[in-house]
């Protein structure tokens, strides 16, 4: 009887999971075209092929989030794309530097960037998809949209930094710190890609900080849920917190923590009006502790 309900509540789960997706294709699909559209500009140069296979695939959570919150706060023209694609190559910019300090062999089912180009090579595209990202901020007259960007990859950078410092073996790293590295190497693109899309969306001072501050906490429990699925690879921060403390202990509590992070971003939408934007967002924080992948 027990397993029966568990077997019912999964196949719940995964069909309310396969709804949201669907949901977001619509958003997916014009960032994609937007994306396609950014890369054509370079098709004459030798970063080109490397752009593609490295922007290929992926949720899109990051843009549609930022769609979504422009959309939430009234806005429902083509002017917060520019903003989505930076904030999704800034995301694959830090995908590349990822997989190469953490030495990935796969990466979404595929060879990672850096043992398909070469670790030069990758330095280089990197650097070349910040340029990229620099270009797309100077077409706003809102300086700040380019300070938003900007303030993002230093908090990143910050969090990867001390993140690569700490040596788990003899270091026992206490949950306030590992949730400071979260907020600033993860939380912090999140909260930028819906503040960017409030700005852009003419949203008010009230709506604009409601939505950065759930794009924050849902960065939180986005990371809080990467970290949970996958625990076991011995190099990842929050497996070195299972080295001082028990593995129950540790996954109970990020999952409990999670779990009220998704809860927390769900509050902040109570600022914004009700339509089917916020509604969205809504669910993309239940979709980021529900996922198992």
């Amino acid at each position: 009887m027990v397993q029966e309900e568990g077997e019912r509540l999964a196949e719940d789960r995964a069909m309310t999971l396969e709804a949201l997706e669907e949901r977001m294709k619509s958003y997916s699909k014009r960032v994609d075209a937007a994306l396609s559209r950014e890369l054509k500009l370079y098709n004459h140069s030798r970063f080109h092929d490397p752009l593609v296979y490295m922007t290929e695939g992926g949720k899109r959570v990051r843009p549609v989030m930022l769609m979504a919150s422009a959309e939430a706060v009234g806005s429902k023209d083509d002017s917060v794309l520019g903003a989505a694609v930076a904030v999704e190559l800034l995301h694959t910019e830090s995908i590349i530097h990822d997989d190469v300090i953490d030495g990935e062999k796969l990466r979404r089912g595929r060879v990672p960037f850096h043992l398909k180009y070469g670790y030069s090579a990758s330095l280089l595209s990197a650097d070349f998809v910040f340029a990229m990202i620099l270009a797309i901020a100077a077409r706003y007259d809102d300086k700040r949209i380019s300070e938003e960007i900007s303030n993002a990859a230093m908090q990143m950078s910050e969090g990867e930094y001390s993140e690569l410092t700490i040596d788990p073996e003899i270091y026992k790293l206490t949950w306030d710190e590992y949730l400071r590295i979260v907020s600033e190497k993860t939380a912090s693109l999140f909260e930028t890609s819906a503040k960017l899309g409030a700005m852009i969306g003419g949203g008010t001072e009230k709506e604009v900080k409601a939505l950065a501050e759930y794009g924050r906490c849902m960065g939180i429990a986005y990371q809080l849920k990467d970290d949970l699925l996958d625990w076991r690879s011995k190099d990842k921060v929050s497996v070195g917190l299972l080295k001082t403390h028990s593995e129950s202990e540790v996954v109970g509590k990020m999952t409990a923590q999670a779990q009220s992070y998704a809860e927390e971003a769900k509050r902040m939408l109570m600022n914004l009006p009700r339509n089917e934007a916020t509604l969205l967002l809504s669910d993309l924080s239940d979709f980021s502790i529900l996922r198992q992948y």
